[in-house]
C-alpha cells in the first residue's frame, strides 16, 4: 500500500516515532487516542475495498494456469512456511508468533502491482490477480487465523466469525455501494479519479492507524526492543524463502521474464495494512500483534525496491530476455 514516491515512504517510521514521542511525553492521553483507532481502521478497509479493481476478473480463463500456480503459492505454500518460521521463532510467544504469521500470511491486493512495473513484468496479467488475491484472503482469513493460531495460543477465537462478518461487512457494503453509485452517476474518468484519490489516502490514513497505536500503547511496546531484531531476521528470511520458491518455480514452468517478475513480486509483498486492520478486530488489545506487522511493513518497501532493481538488472545484463516485453 505504500506508494511509491519522496514522502509516502516516511509515513511510517514518522508515524512511529510521533507516535512514541506522544505516548512517553503525553502518557495520558492514551484513552483518547484509543478512541481513533476503530475508527481508523473502517476507514482504511472502507479504502482498500473500494480501490480494488474487479473488472479483469472475466480475463481470468485466458491465464488459469499462470492464475493456479500463483494461487497455490501464495495460499498454500507461503502461509505453511509462514507458520513454519513463526512456530521456529517464537512458539509459546503468542502475541508475537500471530504477529509474524498474520504479516507473511496473505499476498498484497494491489501495491506489488508499481514494483511489477518498475521491473517490467506483466501488469495486466498482475491486475487479474487484485481481486482473486482480495477474495480469496477474506475468505481463508478466519479459517487460517483460527487453525494457525488458534492451536498455538490462548487467545479467545470463539466470536472470530461474527465479529469478522460484522467488522468486514460495513466497510465493504459501503465500499461496493458507494463505488457503484459513483460509477451510475459519473463518468469513468470521473470513477477513475476517485479510486486513485482512494490508492493516495491508504497511506496516510495507515500512517494515522499507526500513530495511535503506538501513542495509545507506548510503554507496552519499549518494554521489549529485543524482540524486535527476532522479527527483522524471521521477515529476513521470509523474503529469502519467497526469492528461491520463485527462482524455482519460474524454471520448473517455463515462466516468460514478465510472468517470472510477476510471480516474484505476489509472493514478496504482504497485505499489511488489511492484516493490521482485521487483526484490530479479532485480537483486540494486542499492541505486540500490531507493532510486528507494523515492523514488517517497514522492510518490506526497501527489499521490494531492491528487488524491482535486480530483475531490471537482470534484464540489462541479458538483451535475449527482453524478447518476452512486459504488458502494460
Amino acid at each position: 500500500m505504500i506508494k511509491k514516491g519522496n514522502i509516502t515512504p516516511l509515513l511510517l517510521p514518522v508515524a512511529i516515532l510521533a507516535g512514541l514521542a506522544m505516548g512517553t511525553f503525553l502518557p495520558g492521553i492514551s484513552d483518547s487516542i484509543s478512541m481513533w483507532i476503530d475508527l481508523s481502521v473502517l476507514i482504511l478497509l472502507f479504502l482498500l475495498f473500494f480501490e480494488i479493481r474487479f473488472d479483469p476478473i472475466p480475463e481470468i480463463s485466458e491465464n488459469r494456469s499462470f492464475i493456479c500456480l500463483v494461487w497455490v503459492t501464495n495460499f498454500l505454500i507461503v502461509p505453511l512456511f509462514a507458520w513454519g518460521i513463526a512456530t521456529l521463532f517464537f512458539k509459546g510467544q503468542p502475541a508475537l508468533f500471530a504477529g509474524l504469521l498474520l504479516y507473511m500470511l496473505f499476498p498484497c491486493t494491489d501495491w506489488f502491482l508499481a514494483f511489477t512495473r518498475i521491473a517490467k513484468g506483466d501488469v495486466a496479467l498482475g491486475s487479474v490477480l487484485m481481486p482473486i488475491n482480495l477474495i480469496s484472503q477474506l475468505l481463508l482469513f478466519p479459517v487460517y487465523v483460527s487453525f494457525f493460531i488458534g492451536l498455538q495460543s490462548d487467545f479467545n477465537l470463539s466470536s472470530i466469525w461474527p465479529t469478522f462478518g460484522q467488522w468486514f461487512l460495513l466497510p465493504f457494503i459501503s465500499a461496493m455501494v458507494i463505488r457503484y453509485l459513483i460509477s451510475r452517476f459519473f463518468s469513468p474518468p470521473r470513477l477513475d479519479f476517485f479510486l486513485k484519490s482512494s490508492g493516495t489516502a491508504i497511506p496516510w490514513v495507515l500512517a494515522g492507524l499507526v500513530f495511535c497505536i503506538f501513542s495509545a500503547h507506548t510503554s507496552q511496546l519499549l518494554s521489549y526492543p529485543r524482540v524486535f531484531a527476532l522479527v527483522l531476521l524471521a521477515v529476513f528470511l521470509f523474503f529469502l524463502f519467497t526469492w528461491f520458491i520463485g527462482e524455482f518455480l519460474a524454471r520448473r514452468f517455463q515462466l516468460t521474464r514478465p510472468q517470472h517478475v510477476l510471480l516474484a513480486m505476489t509472493t514478496t509483498a504482504r497485505n499489511s495494512p488489511l492484516m493490521l486492520g482485521l487483526a484490530t478486530i479479532v485480537l483486540p488489545n494486542q499492541p505486540m500483534v500490531y507493532a510486528v506487522l507494523i515492523l514488517g511493513m517497514l522492510v518490506e518497501f526497501p527489499h521490494l525496491t531492491l528487488l524491482s532493481n535486480l530483475f531490471k538488472r537482470r534484464a540489462q545484463l541479458s538483451p535475449s530476455s527482453l524478447n518476452n516485453t512486459a504488458t502494460t
